[in-house]
């Protein structure tokens, strides 16, 4: 039986205090949004947290875990990446995409010839960049704009890329040239 796809909406820090608390890192638009999806579980469903109180705190929230007490073992849990099924997320507004559903499309130019394949979305504090890996040379970063990705068709699975003309041009190195 295959499972429902996973999408990862936190991942847990270091311990804050000694009181079993720790520090919350979400991935969602609200960070206090992971409380409106229940329990949470690592990818293989092999564990399940519920979050009993959470409080945000700068970047982070503090979190308490329900059955999980004690600076030690909050420690253990460090790092582990906290998943929901796909299904559970809200619906997006036009024009609006979560990275999970681009990541893997092709990458088609606006006359459907292949350019490569999503390998990922960034977003380093100056805007989303999509990242294109093509079937031979070094990956593409480029910015994630309606001018260089008009096109977002999921149903069809693929985006379309315009790509600028300091990449589109005459470099014989280029592999795209």
């Amino acid at each position: 039986m295959s499972r429902k796809p996973q999408i990862c909406i936190a991942r847990i820090g270091a311990p804050h205090g000694v009181r079993g608390a720790v520090k919350l890192w979400p991935f969602t638009d609200d960070p206090l949004a992971v409380l409106d999806y229940g329990p949470l579980t690592t990818q293989d469903g092999a564990r399940s947290f519920e979050i009993v109180e959470a409080r945000a705190v700068k970047d982070h929230l503090v979190v308490t875990l329900k059955g999980v007490a004690g600076r030690d073992e909050v420690a253990r849990l460090n790092g582990i990446e906290l998943y929901i099924a796909r299904d559970r997320l809200p619906p997006t507004d036009d024009g609006e995409y979560y990275h999970a559903d681009l990541i893997g499309l092709a990458a088609v130019d606006p006359a459907h010839a292949p350019i490569g394949r999503v390998l990922a979305i960034h977003d380093f504090g100056a805007g989303t960049i999509i990242e294109i890996a093509p079937p031979a040379g070094p990956t593409l970063l480029l910015p994630f704009t309606d001018a260089v990705v008009p096109t977002v068709d999921l149903a069809a699975g693929h985006v379309v890329i315009v790509l600028p003309d300091e990449i589109e041009g005459d470099t014989p190195n280029h592999p795209l040239a």
